[in-house]
């Protein structure tokens, strides 16, 4: 399996990828990554992430998720979303944004890890 991008700064509205750019909101798998578009699945802070954001995480063999809530908390994750990975049998983590980034770079040294990371509110 191909290791998940690194993640070498994060600031509010920027984060750079290794290998992918920069952008505001990211969607990182093992082998790759995107920019996140909200809208390709309706997201909205409240009430979250939807189950659609994650499937193509799992679609990608993640076996450990990180959701990033946000630099101030405010993106919820809807429980559907969570059913649907923990029904997957994938270890998820929700953390602030800058604490997501750093786990999630740490994970991705061992595990096929995905995340979803917010970059604003």
């Amino acid at each position: 399996m191909q290791p998940s991008p690194r993640i070498t700064h994060v600031s509010w509205g920027w984060i750079d990828v290794e290998g992918l750019g920069s952008g505001k909101d990211w969607k990182l798998f093992p082998g790759g990554g995107r920019t996140w578009d909200w809208d390709e699945h309706g997201t909205r802070h409240e009430p979250g992430v939807r189950a659609g954001e994650v499937r193509e995480l799992l679609d990608h063999g993640a076996t450990v998720v990180v959701l990033s809530r946000g630099m101030d908390l405010r993106l919820q994750t809807m429980p559907e979303t969570l059913r649907l990975l923990e029904e997957s049998g994938v270890e998820v983590h929700l953390a602030e944004t800058r604490q997501a980034v750093s786990l999630y770079n740490a994970l991705a040294e061992i595990h096929p890890v995905a995340g979803l990371f917010h970059s604003t509110c």
